[in-house]
């Protein structure tokens, strides 16, 4: 009996080796080890002969056990403990911390800027193997007691069981983000990607681990409300502003129906004539309880939710209306124009050219006085797409203009390439015309830049009159800002038309 048993324990042993990872039991699989267990030494103490394949099956019984439950606190696309493992592991540290008076963690919320482009630029099989890789980078930057899960599509949690204060847990932080800057190389190819981080704190007082969760997500969106590639501390007034962010989205949705939405249109002045050329069109919205928002405010709430594109075609349809109507009331030669900005999703949509001749086609407008802008950091994103996207909307006639050029991830080797017609220089450096004379060169050098690339250029933020005389100078095409006119509803610029101002 001895002898056909001899090599069962080893099996066991062998088989209950792989367990060796496991961080939380549930109940039914230790059940079930015990009572294989306790019915292993009743036959044994019985006397009965177990042969080697009863013992296999016995410890395949296990094993499958095991593995059923390791497949239900997984992630299987990185091995890393998913969102069921982690908030059980952090239930019991909150109940530990509250019970025994433990000292406190912290719980970190990590979420991927931009993954989806950078996902379908790669394909979806690379998009996971980069998952792969920053799940590997990010197993390396923290502690050996600290758990790292993987709790959404491009979203992770970390367990910080040691951080009690908030320069642990922001070094912790700001630690991972440099970690995860570096290029990440995927098929010979570099992929860098930036990472927006939420810190919560469990000496704020948890009782329950899904709040604890909830506000370190939170503070992660407004890490991403704040510019993206940052972390934040989780505030109270977070949650009153999370709960406000929600409620705009949901009236968001029926601003345009309701015909809450509006065009404001700031005039662009030709700096050789000193006349008005046209308009940029400038989204407002007119909330029945809030007053005037401003697109700084929802439109990276219409951008997250999805509703940028049915809002951007408004606009463009909106604006483009409203120019017809003020080339026929008041022709010009050459004709006004109207610049429109498109969003990063809006230029990243597959119907995007579609939309452009649909808009083109409703409203009779000729295609050469409609001018799209893009930032350019939506160009860097995916410069080959965008630039195969540009040449579509060339193809249509249609202007084009790079915005707050020198604010963004520009790449000036590929600059030639963007057949862009102007590029917009940012109030930023405007603004301080005569007060640095190395931002004096700076602009000097963006006009002559783009005169070189034959595209004209446009300043943005003029207010004095120094900034005018200066802009001149550098036979700078076209200006934008108060000191020619703040944006106007359609009604004033359509009178600021008429009396045909001079600057």
């Amino acid at each position: 009996m001895v002898s056909n048993l001899s090599g069962f324990p080893n099996l066991i042993r062998s088989t209950l080796s792989n367990l060796s990872g496991v961080t939380v039991f549930s109940l039914q699989p230790v059940l079930l080890g015990i009572s294989v267990g306790i019915g292993l030494v009743l036959l044994l103490l019985k006397g009965i002969l177990l042969t080697q394949s009863v013992g296999l099956i016995v410890a395949g019984g296990i094993l499958l056990a095991w593995r059923s439950h390791h497949a239900a606190f997984r992630d299987r696309l990185t091995g890393l403990p998913n969102r069921a493992l982690f908030m059980r592991q952090l239930e019991c540290s909150v109940r530990q911390t509250n019970q025994y008076k433990q000292d406190g963690f912290a719980v970190l919320f990590l979420d991927l800027d931009r993954f989806k482009s950078v996902n379908k630029k790669l394909g979806s099989k690379n998009g996971n193997r980069l998952l792969v890789k920053i799940a590997d980078r990010l197993k390396t930057g923290i502690g050996c007691q600290d758990l790292l899960a993987r709790v959404g599509g491009n979203e992770f949690a970390i367990l910080l069981r040691e951080a009690q204060f908030t320069d642990q847990a922001s070094w912790a932080a700001h630690h991972l983000q440099v970690q995860l800057n570096l290029p990440f190389e995927i098929d010979a190819h570099e992929v860098c990607l930036t990472t927006s981080i939420g810190i919560a704190l469990s000496s704020t007082g948890y009782v329950w681990s899904d709040d604890l969760l909830r506000d370190a997500q939170t503070a992660m969106y407004h890490a991403k409300s704040l510019g993206r590639a940052r972390y934040a501390l989780f505030q109270p007034s977070m949650r009153v502003q999370a709960v406000t962010l929600l409620q705009i989205e949901t009236d968001l949705r029926r601003a345009v129906e309701r015909q809450e939405l509006r065009l404001h249109y700031q005039p662009l002045v030709s700096l050789q004539t000193g006349k008005i050329a046209g308009f940029e069109a400038l989204a407002r919205w007119q909330h029945p309880k809030h007053g005037l928002i401003s697109p700084a405010e929802f439109i990276p709430i219409a951008e997250d939710s999805g509703l940028i594109t049915s809002v951007g075609y408004w606009a463009m349809l909106q604006a483009c209306q409203q120019l017809r109507t003020w080339q026929q009331q008041f022709p010009a030669d050459p004709p006004m124009v109207i610049s429109v900005n498109l969003s990063s999703r809006q230029f990243a949509q597959p119907n995007l050219i579609n939309q452009v001749e649909c808009v083109l086609a409703e409203t009779g407008l000729d295609a050469q006085t409609l001018k799209l802008e893009i930032t350019e950091s939506m160009v860097m994103e995916d410069i080959e797409a965008a630039i195969a996207t540009l040449g579509q909307i060339k193809a249509l006639n249609v202007r084009l203009g790079i915005d707050d050029f020198g604010t963004g991830y520009s790449s000036l080797s590929h600059l030639y390439r963007f057949p862009a017609d102007t590029l917009k220089v940012d109030q930023s450096f405007v603004s301080r015309i005569g007060l640095d004379e190395e931002n004096n060169e700076i602009v000097r050098a963006i006009v002559t830049l783009a005169h070189n690339l034959g595209m004209t250029v446009i300043a943005e933020g003029i207010e004095t009159q120094e900034q005018l005389a200066m802009l001149r100078s550098l036979d700078c095409e076209y200006g934008q800002g108060y000191l020619f006119s703040e944006p106007l509803s359609h009604e004033a610029a359509a009178t600021l038309i008429a009396t045909s101002p001079c600057w």
